[in-house]
Parts: structure tokens; C-alpha cells; sequence
């Protein structure tokens, strides 16, 4: 098909990937990615890869109360020490550096920065200020997320997202952290994926804090974007000269059949994955279809919250992992209808780069006033091992490449993508998969700490010096 991403590139049997390529990764020369100014950068979040939770006054959070509970995370495995980011913070931008990344996505720690009365922790603080300077010398873009699911576990305590007094306590939060980083910091993320934040740690308990009620997800979510509006006009305040925004998880979801039922249920999935969280943000108002997935679930709302919410942005930051085939439940929703013989991840996910430029494409039909969009993350679990000291990533090359396509595509159709920031730039703690999935660029051997740059790495660095050396 002419315009499927793949054909771009190349195009792979319909199985889990095998093989090699001849040129893995080069786009070809009439892509966008040739650009000067498109930022290709890496991802990583600080439960993820700092450990240290115990270190210079860090609180707990609540990822360090799930990961503790016997059975919530695979293998009983924990961000205590993660990737050691903490003390080998100066090596890993070194290394980011050396491979000619342009942008780093980082998050911070909300634990690590403030006391339990709202009082800054110097220590904490000064480790995102020297890594930021750092960045800085080495002329990396930051991007920095101040909410990347680790809440404290006190704020959790009191109810947590379900409790709108802790939307005023991320406002603090944002006030302290703006204040204390203006000018190093180049665009500012106040959340990522309030989706799975709502969702998955209230809706279905799978991540923390482990709470499974729809009327919870509802109710934290709004929470979650209030907390999110409230921050907005804070960053404009103490850092005018950055950029701020969000960041939204987004699905696409397919029909199972060309049934009136089926494609009824397939607009449904996008409105639970997308509409949840871009109708407040850029139309002032939750989708009423989300409703009729779950009756009776409205969120309080108050006066005047929704024009907090949908505060003006400088960019969307958008992270796009895969597909998902639906089919009517019978009832008000949907169900997953897994496709046979298509290429999927380690994790299971099937590979479908199409659906990062059809969603892109649609997104900007729906909204007019959609602002400039980075693709913040995108990336592949897969079983990777070091063989003779190389990773020999090919899958992961394959689909990074048909996904870049992907946004060159939407690019060419008009939707203003200003860069992409591959997940992850090194093997993490995956959540409640713990450190079996690996999505790095670079591979980390947990027992000694070890970094080795994977093949995918090395080829995307290969690219940004032929681009350098084209300007």
C-alpha cells in the first residue's frame, strides 16, 4: 500500500520479526529527519533508572510501596537500585553525549525534592542542577517532566490523585522546582501519561498505588489534569522562557470487523485512550462517549476547572508504542481481539507504525488548535544479550525506522512534528514487568552495572553525525 509506513523502508513479513537489513537504519534523503531542526533525542524517568530511594533525604513513593508488595511486580523486582543513575548520573550523559543524542527527556523525582511539609531538599535538588548544567555544557536539550507517577507515598496517604487538595500540592511542587531550575531547563512536561496514572493505578490496580475502580480512574484523572492546569500558568510565571506542555499515552485502536457494532467499538477505545485526555486539554470538556463506556462515572467537577485545564500549550508530547484490535463486548464497550501472525515486541505489543501517523493525521482534523507535537516516547522491549561485547538489536533498528517513517508521513501531511525521543536510552525498571523487558539503546547488566551501546544506538548515532555533517 502506498501509504503504509513500511514501504518506506521495507516492508516485513507479517510474523515476529527475523532477519537482518542491508541499511538498517539511513532514511531516505527526501525525509524530514534531514532537518536541522527536528530534535532526535532519548527518554528515561526517574524511578526507572535513579535508585538510590533511600539516599540524602528522599522520601518514599508510592512505586516504592507496589514494588514491595509480594506479588505486584514480576520476579519481586524494585527501583532501589535500578540502572544506579544516581551516582553514575555524569558517565550516563557522557554516554548520551557521545552518541550525539540532541535532546534528553528526564523526569524528576518529586520525593527526592521535598520534604513532607512542602520544605525543598537541598541534596535533592542539587542533583538535577548539576545533571541539568551538565546537559547544558554538552549543548543537550532538556526536557524535563516534573510527574512521572512516582507520588509521594504521604500524598497517597491522603487519598492521593483521589483527592483534589493534592492537584494545589503539585502546584507547590511546580512553583518550587521552576523557581529553583529556570534557565536550565529548555521545555517543561508537567505530566506523563496521566492515563496510565488514572487507569492502571486507579481503574485496574495494575500499577500503583493499586486501586481498581472506574469511577476512581475518573475522578483521578481530573485531579490529575487540574493538577496539570494549575502548573501551566506557575512555569509561565518562574521560567517565561522555556517551553510547557504534556505528555499523552495515545492507542489506536482497529475494528475487528466492518460491523456497525465493531467500528462503534473501536471509536470507543480511542475515546478511552485519546479523547479521555485531548477533549479536556484542547476542546475544555470530557467526551461524553466515555461515559457510555462507564455510566455514572462524571467526575466532580468544579466551575472554572475546565478553563484551568485546557490552559493554552506550547507543545503535546505524544508516546506511541502499538496497536490494538477491538470487538464489541455484546453490551457499552469493548474487547481486544489479539490478530494472528503479526509482529509483535517482548512485550507482547504488536508492531504497527501506521497507527502513530494515522492517529497524528486525525488529530489534527480534530483539533484545530492542536500545538506542536514531540514524539516523547517510542521504542521496543525485546530479549536483548550481549554476545561478544555488541547487541545486536535488528527488530529494534527495523522498528525505529519504520516508525520514524511513520512521522515523516504525518509531517508531510501537515502535522507539525518538531522531534522524537527514542525509549528508552537504556534497559530500566519496567514497572510491573521489572527489569525482564528491556527498551534501551543501551544495554544495562544489572549485577555490575555495565553499559553497552546496542547496535540501534550506534546506528542512530551513525545518522546524526551524517546529518551534522550535512548542515
Amino acid at each position: 500500500m502506498a501509504n503504509d509506513a513500511s514501504a518506506a523502508f521495507d516492508t516485513l513479513s507479517p510474523a515476529v520479526f527475523k532477519g537482518s537489513l542491508a541499511d538498517p537504519f539511513t532514511p531516505p534523503a527526501d525525509s524530514s529527519l534531514w532537518r536541522k531542526n527536528f530534535l532526535l533525542g532519548a527518554a528515561t524517568a526517574s524511578y526507572q533508572i535513579e535508585g538510590a530511594v533511600d539516599e540524602d533525604g528522599r522520601l518514599p513513593s508510592i512505586w516504592d510501596t507496589f514494588s514491595a508488595t509480594p506479588g505486584k511486580v514480576l520476579a519481586g523486582d524494585t527501583g532501589a537500585v535500578a540502572c544506579d543513575h544516581y551516582h553514575r548520573w555524569e558517565a550516563d550523559i557522557d554516554m548520551l553525549a557521545s552518541l550525539g543524542l540532541e535532546g534528553y527527556r528526564l523526569s524528576i523525582a518529586w520525593p527526592r525534592v521535598m520534604d513532607a511539609a512542602g520544605r525543598p531538599n537541598r541534596k535533592g535538588l542539587d542533583f538535577y542542577k548539576r545533571l541539568l548544567n551538565r546537559l547544558k555544557e554538552k549543548g543537550i536539550t532538556s526536557f524535563v517532566t516534573l510527574y512521572h507517577w512516582d507520588l509521594p507515598q504521604h500524598l497517597e496517604d491522603r487519598g492521593g490523585w483521589l483527592n483534589r487538595d493534592t492537584a494545589y500540592r503539585f502546584a507547590d511542587y511546580t512553583d518550587l522546582m521552576s523557581r529553583e531550575l529556570a534557565g536550565t531547563v529548555d521545555a517543561w512536561a508537567t505530566l506523563n501519561e496521566p492515563w496510565c496514572s488514572a487507569y492502571l493505578g486507579y481503574g485496574n490496580g495494575h500499577h500503583a498505588p493499586g486501586l481498581a475502580n472506574d469511577r476512581f480512574a475518573t475522578q483521578a484523572m481530573h485531579h490529575l489534569l487540574l493538577a496539570h492546569g494549575l502548573a501551566i500558568p506557575v512555569l509561565r510565571g518562574n521560567d517565561p522562557a522555556s517551553q510547557k506542555g504534556i505528555v499523552a499515552n495515545i492507542g489506536r485502536g482497529t475494528a475487528n470487523s466492518d460491523s456497525a457494532a465493531d467500528q462503534r467499538a473501536a471509536h470507543l477505545f480511542e475515546v478511552q485512550h485519546n479523547a479521555w485526555i485531548l477533549d479536556p486539554l484542547l476542546k475544555g470538556e470530557y467526551p461524553q462517549d466515555l461515559f457510555e463506556l462507564w455510566p455514572g462515572t462524571e467526575p466532580l467537577v468544579l466551575d472554572g476547572d475546565m478553563r484551568t485545564i485546557a490552559a493554552p500549550l506550547d507543545f503535546l508530547g505524544i508516546n506511541y508504542y502499538f496497536r490494538t484490535n477491538v470487538a464489541s463486548d455484546g453490551a457499552h464497550g469493548f474487547c481486544d481481539v489479539p490478530l494472528e501472525g503479526v509482529e509483535r515486541t517482548q512485550m507482547g505489543w504488536e508492531v504497527y507504525p501506521d497507527g502513530l501517523r494515522d492517529l497524528l493525521t486525525g488529530f489534527k482534523k480534530t483539533y484545530h488548535n492542536l500545538p506542536p507535537i514531540y514524539i516523547t516516547e517510542n521504542g521496543m522491549a525485546s530479549d536483548d544479550k550481549v554476545i561478544d561485547g555488541h547487541v545486536d538489536d535488528t527488530q529494534r533498528i527495523s522498528f525505529l525506522k519504520r516508525h520514524l517513517a511513520a512521522v515523516d508521513q504525518a509531517i508531510k501531511a501537515g502535522v507539525d512534528v518538531r522531534g522524537y525521543f527514542l525509549w528508552s536510552l537504556m534497559d530500566n525498571f519496567e514497572w510491573a514487568f521489572g527489569y525482564e523487558r528491556r527498551f534501551g539503546v543501551v544495554h544495562v547488566d544489572y549485577s555490575t552495572q555495565k553499559r553497552t551501546v546496542k547496535r540501534s544506538a550506534e546506528l542512530v548515532a551513525k545518522f546524526l553525525k551524517e546529518r551534522k555533517a550535512r548542515v
